[in-house]
């Protein structure tokens, strides 16, 4: 059997989706597995010992959006696959998988595209208290012949394969910037561009600088999106000036991609970000984790890894605006955001370290 994957993006989505591959080739030991992602996420799924073949979708802007899509059709339909499953759920992906030319072909009940697929499973629009990887595999639930039964996070935790000539790289980074083995490496991520996943500037700030002054071991690397980096930059120069003479504990790192930022994480004793793509790339390691939580809450987004790995939450409960789509702060203020207060974040951080260690 030819099985067909899609998922386009984001990176957290993709990370969401690799238990699935693992999931089919257990039920279906002689399947020939392909994953159909765009750029960005392509290197959650690299190197993924479950995956035959991955095709990564261009994302040209325009008319040349068609043309690429027209070439990644004529691809798919060469393939012949027996089976798709689109586990995006968006205008493009349902295209892609319609028109492959599959026998079966399953995604989500959503207006205006359920008629792409032969099977649709129904999505509820209210947002629930439920898993993201348990959503997703609502969509395994209706292949003919599946087994049944929910994922276990122990035996089907995400997972990315380790680069090994990232991790080459990160270990040179590291000597050159004077981090050594007995070091406590720290990876805090900072989003800022998007309001509704924007934690304060100033609790980083304190968040960082705290970190930093409880070890003189302890070196501090900031991350960050291209549309964050700025702010991640006022970030380490704040936390510098609180550290005065110990600001050498905040480290400047430059730029990494996604393979190199799992293996600086995997080296790390402690990751510490928002419930974006990088989160969800941490959860694929080791090091233990603390998700700081705004709109959204752990019981759907939380990292799905095996729970004897440190993972701590650190959010703001008993909100009734919370969660929301993210659409409208409701109140106006993000206060899921807004009134976390660094000093709770920094002792979950201190705790997921030592329940690590």
């Amino acid at each position: 059997m030819k099985i067909l994957l899609i998922r386009l993006r984001l990176i957290g989505d993709v990370v969401f989706t690799t238990p699935i591959p693992r999931a089919l080739k257990r039920s279906f030991p002689d399947a020939r597995i392909t994953y159909l992602v765009e750029p960005p996420a392509a290197a959650v799924v690299a190197g993924n010992p479950y995956l035959d073949e991955i095709i990564v979708a261009p994302l040209p802007r325009g008319i040349a959006r068609l043309a690429v899509d027209l070439r990644i059709v004529r691809q798919l339909r060469r393939a012949k696959y027996d089976l798709v499953i689109d586990l995006h759920g968006g205008p493009r992906s349902a295209w892609l998988a319609y028109l492959s030319g599959a026998p079966r072909r399953i995604g989500y009940e959503i207006t205006g595209r359920t008629w792409m697929y032969t099977r649709a499973v129904p999505r509820p629009r209210a947002l629930r208290p439920r898993h993201s990887v348990l959503n997703q595999w609502d969509l395994l639930e209706a292949i003919d012949g599946w087994p049944g039964g929910e994922p276990d996070r122990t035996t089907d935790a995400v997972e990315m394969a380790s680069d090994a000539a990232a991790d080459a790289r990160i270990a040179r980074r590291l000597a050159a910037a004077g981090i050594a083995r007995e070091h406590e490496l720290v990876v805090v991520h900072v989003s800022a561009g998007n309001p509704f996943r924007r934690w304060p500037e100033p609790a980083f700030t304190a968040l960082v600088a705290g970190l930093a002054a409880a070890s003189p071991a302890r070196r501090i690397v900031l991350s960050s999106g291209p549309s964050d980096r700025e702010a991640a930059n006022r970030v380490a120069g704040q936390a510098r000036r609180l550290l005065g003479a110990e600001s050498h504990r905040v480290v400047d790192f430059g730029e990494f991609d996604l393979a190199e930022l799992r293996a600086l994480i995997q080296r790390s004793r402690l990751f510490v970000g928002g419930d974006t793509g990088p989160l969800h790339i941490a959860a694929t390691t080791t090091a233990p984790i603390v998700g700081i939580y705004g709109p959204t809450e752990p019981v759907r987004s939380e990292p799905w890894r095996d729970p004897r790995l440190s993972t701590a939450a650190a959010e703001v409960t008993g909100l009734r605006c919370r969660p929301c789509d993210q659409r409208v702060c409701e109140p106006g203020d993000f206060r899921c955001l807004t009134t976390l207060r660094p000093e709770d974040v920094l002792s979950a951080a201190e705790r997921a370290m030592n329940d690590g260690a």
